[in-house]
């Protein structure tokens, strides 16, 4: 049996409503990576120098060595940009994702920090790579992390985000019950849920394309006007979301030494005119979205087709193929995964196997179907889901003369192709029902088989829409 742990479904068409406080049309959320002083350096005892998101195009870690140049650009964030960027933020909710080890290297920031009110999430330890790291170090690194944030801030983080970080990481992160909310994600534009064990772990996703690192990577922002025209077009197609009813959450990231440059700034600044020149906006921590969200759309309780056992999925699902178990016997044994956990998932995997089936195996499927108002219906023999279905066209309730044709029609169908014929009742009525009747008895046989299989996968398909929703 293969499981696929991705949901690559997300919300689909459908996203819940964020319902953000005084109907505002879009969340903005900036965050501050504070993370000079916690960066790979020998003095924090790293093996090398650092070299990631710097001025310093290409550069690559010194083993054993200081780099003086990337130590000094780093402390420019710090010393310099830090403050500039305070300055200009400074009566706006933010987030500061910190690094532990670089909080407690910057009293005076932190200082300022509180006193604009704004919230402190852990940025982790250090300012390291995690990818390779033992998962009991790191859970040890985790619980570290969050001793010196409390130790240095005055209070616990709430909120988790690593960045460069391992398989283990949000799992880990969510062990420790400590956060409302984990942002090493990047999957969607709206807080989720996911589970982790046996706690469901509220995801606020960040943002890697609305972020100034791209001004340190070669295929990225240049210059501060392409830094601005990117956050007021993400803005845009954002707002136009919500003001047509599907309001999403937009996240700036934001690092010290990368935007508190002179020639960067200048472009936040007129991003954030232009973002409060429009109503409807909510400014808002990550840790007010995680708590508005939690609140408007708590974690859901629901089965999961992929974590079913053969005998629970087979029990579930045996009958959406009319009195064909076997199919989903099948299905099962596929690479099912949160991705396959709604109707239209779990319809694919069924389908797969049916349509993959050989054409006897098929016909058997198709041979289960009653006739429609044929003498099973009139026995009140039929399966629970064909009585509703025919029902609810009427098929339950002909005239004698219906009836008669309905009867002439069966007969002279079967007696053509060798099975029942089958058409969706709930995409028709009663008429639409007779015209296609009449129309696909002139088919083929090859032609019919076809139709025949494809309207028995739509019957499937209403069937888990019923039973599972959207």
């Amino acid at each position: 049996m293969t499981r696929y742990p991705r949901d690559m479904t997300g919300y689909g068409a459908n996203p819940p409503a964020a319902n953000w406080p005084d109907d505002a049309k879009i969340a903005v959320q900036f965050v501050l990576n504070y993370e000079e002083g916690g960066e790979n350096c020998v003095l924090h005892g790293d093996a090398a120098s650092e070299a990631f998101l710097s001025e310093i195009t290409g550069a690559q870690p010194w083993p054993g060595q200081r780099h003086l140049n990337m130590e000094s650009i780093y402390e420019y964030g710090a010393r310099a940009g830090f403050w500039r960027v305070h300055q200009l933020l400074g009566d706006l909710p933010v987030t500061v994702y910190g690094v532990a080890t670089a909080l407690a290297r910057a009293p005076e920031q932190v200082a300022a920090m509180k006193a604009s009110g704004w919230e402190i999430a852990s940025h982790g330890l250090k300012w390291v790579e995690y990818k390779d790291m033992a998962e009991e170090e790191e859970r040890a690194q985790i619980a570290e992390a969050i001793r010196l944030h409390r130790d240095v801030t005055g209070d616990a983080p709430r909120g988790w985000y690593t960045g460069r970080c391992s398989a283990n990481t949000v799992r880990l992160a969510s062990e420790t019950g400590q956060f409302d909310y984990v942002a090493d994600s990047y999957a969607d534009d709206l807080p989720y849920w996911t589970r982790v064990g046996a706690r469901d772990q509220l995801i606020v996703p960040y943002t890697l394309d609305c972020n100034d690192m791209r001004f340190a990577i070669q295929a990225g922002f240049t210059n501060g006007n392409q830094f601005e025209s990117y956050l007021k077009d993400s803005f845009d197609t954002l707002y136009a979301e919500g003001a047509a009813g599907a309001p999403k959450m937009l996240s700036i990231g934001l690092h010290c030494r990368l935007i508190g440059r002179p020639g960067r700034v200048a472009a936040l600044r007129r991003v954030i005119e232009y973002f409060k020149s429009h109503e409807g906006v909510w400014f808002a921590t990550r840790l007010q979205i995680a708590q508005h969200w939690a609140k408007e759309n708590p974690p859901m309780q629901h089965s999961r087709p992929s974590e079913m056992d053969r005998e629970t999925f087979v029990a579930e699902f045996g009958g959406i193929f009319e009195h064909s178990p076997w199919i989903a016997e099948g299905a099962h044994g596929l690479e099912l995964g949160p991705t396959h956990d709604t109707a239209r998932g779990v319809h694919q995997m069924l389908a797969r196997v049916f349509r993959a089936a050989p054409e006897d195996k098929r016909l058997g499927v198709l041979t289960a179907h009653p006739d429609l108002a044929g003498k099973l219906a009139e026995a009140k023999r039929l399966t629970a889901e064909s009585t509703a279905e025919q029902a609810s066209v009427g098929l339950d309730a002909l005239t004698d003369e219906e009836r008669a044709t309905f009867t002439r029609l069966n007969e002279a169908y079967t007696s053509k192709f060798g099975f029942p014929f089958i058409i969706a009742v709930r995409d028709n009525t009663k008429a639409s029902i007779m015209e296609a009747f009449e129309r696909r008895i002139d088919h083929d046989r090859a032609t019919e088989l076809d139709a025949a299989c494809k309207q028995v996968e739509r019957i499937a398909e209403l069937r888990l829409l019923e039973k599972l929703g959207q």
